[in-house]
Parts: structure tokens; C-alpha cells; sequence
């Protein structure tokens, strides 16, 4: 778990120590608004912080505001924006308008049990919503109801505009079968943009952690790997050994999983191939179709630190445009 969003586990950190702590939500955004909704700053009371609502822009502004939600118990919903004097004296001098919410952790914001219940979920790697109303009356924590904001990852006000739904899914995670020089480039920018990485190669001499510091490594066969590990819906796979006896049963590991993205190292007639050997093993065309292969977005790229490129570019396109 080496690129976790943290701000509500630090908030229970903090609560925990006797510290205190407020969640700062971007609940809303106009214009060229620095960070996404959902992002979260959290604030002890100390005055210490970890995260961003806005790059930098008004932090210094919602930390203040957070630590006077801790003394009176009281959330409350900030707004900065460039054409508002007061918030460009605080910095927001990039554009757009921001809204936040910040809400205490305590019995008059978000209860401490409810934190407890939302970073034991996302340890777990359950799926699970944040439900609040804007005027802070009710609370609650849902896992059902909000398919398409889970699949999409996408926070936002409800329909109504009365509640924020922050969506809380699973960390990303990619599996890289096969450690090989294309792997070493990938498994680097994958981190770098925010997924877990594995390494999965029975082979020790090409997945050894000397290889790939930082990652996990796993020298198991690729789809006793994957069963262990748990492919998900916000699991990618990248097969890379050219090898059937390695990325055919991985492969067929993941179909039955849901990994988001599937793909595969290889020319078109090494993918023709791989295409028969799964239909004749019983798989249906539209599980088939799921494969890209062969992998990588088609930009022309030369060399494996190219090809990791083209590779995390179809990635971040699967994830973020399926």
C-alpha cells in the first residue's frame, strides 16, 4: 500500500493520540480549480496537516478555519474563489473557485466511530461512501446505491444538492507480470501516479526486489499470485513475459476477477494466438475483448521506457474514460 490517500487514516491517528483532528472536503469547484472534488486536507490540533484541497493555494486559510471547528464543534462550508478579494489575499491565484467543507471529528461533526468504520473499510478494500448533508444534520457511511460514482471514482454533490457523497474506493493497484526492463520503467511511473505495484515473476533472477525497490515482489506462479493478492475492480494487470505458460493462466484469473484493465505484451499475431487459445479454453468473446493487446496506447514507442508510457497512458485512459 505504498501511495494510499491518508487523510482519514491521519485523522484517526490523530483523534486516536488525543490530538484532534477536522476533515477539509472539496466539495465543489468551478473553473480551473487546482485539485479534484474529494480532495481532502485533515488538520490536528496542533495546527500540524497532511493532504491539499488546493495545491497550496488556501491551506494556510483552512487551517485556521479547522482549528476553529475543533474549538466550537462546528462544521462549516468555505468558499475561495479568484474574484473574491478576500480568498485572492489568502492566494487562490491560479483561478477557479473552490468550495470546502470542514467538519470536526467529535460528536458534533463526524463521529469517531463513523472514521473508525470508514478506515477499517478502506483497509479492507471495500468500496464505501461518506453521506453528509451540507448543513451537517445527518451522517453515514453506505455501501450500495452509488454504482456509477464507485466505477468512476467520482465524488460530488447529489442530485438534490442537499448531501455530499465522497466516494471512498480501494487504493489503484497494478500486478506487472514478468519483471522484466519494461517492467522496472512501469512499475516507476505507476507509484508515481498513485498505484501499489506487484511484481509478479516465479523466475527470482528477473523479480527480485534489487530489481524493483520499492515494489512488492512476488516469486509465485502468476495466477496463484493473483488469487492471493485479490484482483479487483481497481486492480490493473500488465502481462509482459511472452510467455503462454506464464500470462495465459493469469489471464484467465483475471477474467473471472474484474480487474479495470487488462493487457498484454505481444505483436497482433502473438495476440492473435493468445485470443484462439482463450476461446478454445471456453472463453466468451466479449471476456476476450476486455484484453488489450497489444498493450500499450499506439504512439510509436521505442525502447521499454517508451513502451511503460504508452502502457500507463492506456491505463489512466481505461480508468478515468471507460
Amino acid at each position: 500500500m505504498q501511495n494510499r490517500e491518508t487523510a482519514p487514516e491521519q485523522a484517526l491517528r490523530w483523534v486516536q493520540a488525543g490530538e484532534g483532528a477536522a476533515l477539509a472536503t472539496v466539495i465543489e469547484t468551478w473553473g480551473s480549480a487546482p485539485r479534484r472534488v474529494g480532495a481532502q486536507l485533515v488538520v490536528s490540533g496542533t495546527g500540524a496537516m497532511e493532504g491539499s484541497v488546493s495545491g497550496g493555494c488556501v491551506e494556510g486559510a483552512v487551517v485556521i478555519e479547522a482549528l476553529e471547528a475543533l474549538q466550537d464543534g462546528a462544521s462549516r462550508m468555505l468558499e475561495y474563489g479568484v474574484s473574491d478579494g478576500d480568498a485572492f489575499a489568502v492566494g487562490l491565484a491560479c483561478g477557479g473557485t473552490i468550495r470546502v467543507l470542514v467538519e470536526p471529528i467529535g460528536a458534533a461533526g463526524m463521529p469517531v466511530n463513523m472514521l473508525a468504520d470508514l478506515v477499517a473499510a478502506r483497509a479492507a478494500r471495500t468500496p464505501v461512501a461518506y453521506e453528509v448533508t451540507l448543513d451537517g444534520s445527518t451522517r453515514s457511511l453506505v455501501t450500495e446505491g452509488h454504482t456509477e460514482r464507485f466505477r468512476t471514482d467520482r465524488s460530488g454533490l447529489s442530485d438534490d444538492g442537499v448531501s455530499f457523497i465522497a466516494i471512498h474506493n480501494p487504493p489503484l493497484r497494478m500486478a506487472i507480470v514478468g519483471g522484466v526492463h519494461i517492467a522496472q520503467h512501469l512499475d516507476g511511473m505507476a507509484r508515481s501516479v498513485g498505484f501499489d505495484t506487484y511484481i509478479i515473476d516465479p523466475r527470482e533472477a528477473f523479480g527480485s526486489e534489487a530489481r524493483f525497490p520499492g515494489a512488492q515482489v512476488i516469486n509465485e506462479w502468476p495466477d496463484d499470485a493473483l488469487q492471493n493478492l485479490g484482483v479487483d475492480a481497481r486492480t490493473a494487470l500488465v502481462l509482459l513475459t511472452h510467455d503462454p505458460k506464464l500470462d495465459d493462466p493469469a489471464i484467465q484469473c483475471a477474467l473471472a476477477s474484474g480487474p479495470f484493465y487488462i493487457g498484454a505484451l505481444g505483436s497482433s499475431r502473438t495476440h492473435a494466438s493468445r485470443r484462439a487459445r482463450l476461446a478454445e479454453a471456453g472463453f466468451k468473446q466479449d471476456q476476450i475483448d476486455q484484453i488489450h493487446g497489444p498493450v500499450g496506447l499506439d504512439i510509436g514507442a521505442s525502447g521499454p521506457a517508451e513502451i511503460a508510457v504508452s502502457i500507463m497512458a492506456e491505463v489512466i485512459q481505461t480508468l478515468r474514460q471507460a
